[in-house]
């Protein structure tokens, strides 16, 4: 089995993502365009999904805040940074089958994860529509997005039939996010957002039961999928414009 660093893994990653991110910003300098950058905050929910919660649950969503620095690098594309910070619950005994009952594994385990969570994350974003440029008459856009993510997670859980489940610790490790949003432009400098964005980790650690540790059985765990966790919420934020003149030797050199 190959033994991952996470630490260095997520500086490898922010590094590459940072140069990508910078190499764009500086190719976008063109003399006369125009660019635009965003400073916002958001307020939404985060969900966990793994062992003692196999699918996605909304009555799962706990307070999360988020806030981001985004910069257009043309009509389409936009580059983002992003520190968002929440909370993470889940419980077996909310877990229910397509006949609304509890599922047996679930009720057997009678388990529960409460905690926190950390994530700091660049990406890029895909906008179908320029609703930053005024002489249009569209001022939103939907969009897709796709980055890569570095959290810390600090999560508790506790089982009322196993107490070899009982387990807390910290996991440092590496997220995918991808997702959808809406962009609405209310003036020349204030938007409106909402997003929802999974985050594919490479841990099985968030719940710490993954069914091949401290003597657990893959009854009480799944040893072959990961975590998840999502975020979803609404966002305000302020656009900055910025012109870039044409260097007066280039207007000379035209006139001759």
């Amino acid at each position: 089995m190959i033994k991952v660093n996470p630490l260095k893994t997520l500086l490898i990653g922010f590094g590459s993502v940072g140069s990508v991110f910078f190499a764009t910003v500086a190719q976008a300098q063109n003399p006369g365009a125009q660019t635009t950058s965003e400073v916002g905050l958001g307020v939404g929910g985060l969900v966990y999904k793994g062992e003692l919660a196999p699918y996605y649950q909304f009555r799962n969503n706990r307070p999360a805040l988020t806030a981001f620095y985004r910069r257009d690098l043309s009509g389409a594309v936009t580059a983002r940074v992003a520190l968002t910070g929440g909370m993470l619950r889940a419980d077996d005994r909310n877990v229910r089958g397509l006949n609304g009952n509890p599922l047996p594994l679930s009720a057997y385990r009678d388990a529960h994860l409460k905690g926190s969570l950390l994530e700091l994350s660049g990406g890029i974003e895909y906008n179908f529509f320029d609703y930053h440029n005024r002489h249009d008459k569209v001022h939103f856009t939907p969009y897709v997005f796709v980055g890569l993510a570095g959290f810390y997670a600090n999560t508790e859980v506790q089982s009322n039939t196993f107490p070899s489940l009982d387990r807390k610790g910290n996991v440092l490790s590496v997220a995918v996010p991808v997702g959808v949003g809406f962009k609405y432009a209310l003036s020349t400098h204030w938007n409106l957002g909402m997003e929802v964005g999974a985050r594919k980790t490479f841990t099985d650690n968030l719940d710490h039961i993954d069914g091949k540790s401290r003597g657990q059985s893959d009854v009480l765990g799944n040893p072959n999928d990961q975590d998840w966790y999502f975020y979803n919420g609404l966002s305000v934020s302020y656009t900055f414009y910025k012109i870039h003149c044409p260097d007066k030797r280039d207007d000379k050199s035209k006139k001759k």
